[in-house]
């Protein structure tokens, strides 16, 4: 099971980078729009 999880990342680890960074931008427009409204 432990192979078959390996295996899984390998051959997905450009998409969940791409998702990973996707996610960092969403959190850092909604900070942005935040301060921009003065609610931080």
């Amino acid at each position: 099971m432990l192979d078959e999880i390996t295996d899984i990342l390998n051959r997905s680890r450009a998409t969940l980078i791409e998702d990973a960074l996707g996610g960092v931008a969403l959190f850092l427009l909604l900070f942005a729009g935040l301060s921009f409204s003065g609610a931080l």
